[in-house]
């Protein structure tokens, strides 16, 4: 079965078009004597959506550390900042600290954990939990009006994928009413 050609859906996208099928042509030859895999697939080519921004909605000047880059871009996105940093959780949070004062909302994205999930590697995803556990009492220090950490999925090891798993959200704030519990997990409920 060949990929159908790429189409253009309004004359902008001409070029655009031109240059996904050079592409794809150029991939074929490269890829023709490969085994298994022989063949690239694209798909989602668009253009910048016009998404409001954290800023304009908010009112809040914000800013998002995170390594993996495709966090960085949605962050972008979205009118935050995109802080330079690290790989480290420890060098996040230095980074962290060192713009405390620049910024009121701060995204702080720790994608270890759900790699360490997608291997299925149990007992390093565990590790890595207890490394941001570890980490708290730093981010307290900065007397946050309100702190929250979550996923943004579930992703256990057992499965190695993303799953329909509830997600634990660990809310700390003055503002906040609610209980106190002594730890957090996929078993506690609200």
């Amino acid at each position: 079965m060949q990929p159908l050609k790429p189409k253009a859906r309004s004359p902008e996208a001409h070029q655009t078009a031109e240059m996904v099928h050079r592409f794809v042509e150029a991939a074929r030859e490269h890829l023709a004597d490969e085994r298994p895999a022989n063949m690239v697939l694209l798909r989602g080519f668009s253009q910048k959506p016009r998404w409001p921004q954290m800023g304009d909605v908010f009112g809040l000047r914000a800013a998002a550390i995170a390594g993996y880059p495709m966090y960085r871009g949605v962050s972008k996105l979205i009118g935050m900042q995109v802080l330079e940093t690290g790989a480290s959780l420890s060098e996040e949070l230095e980074t962290l600290e060192k713009r405390w004062a620049d910024f009121d909302f701060f995204y702080v994205h720790v994608k270890k954990i759900d790699s360490a999930g997608e291997d299925g590697d149990f007992d390093r995803k565990v590790s890595l939990i207890e490394e941001v556990d570890r980490h708290l009492p730093r981010l307290l220090e900065l007397k946050p009006d309100v702190l929250i950490v979550t996923g943004d999925h579930s992703t256990p090891a057992v499965l190695r994928s993303h799953s329909w798993h509830p997600v634990p959200v660990l809310f700390h704030s003055a503002y906040c009413p609610g209980r106190i519990m002594s730890s957090i997990s996929e078993n506690a409920r609200a």
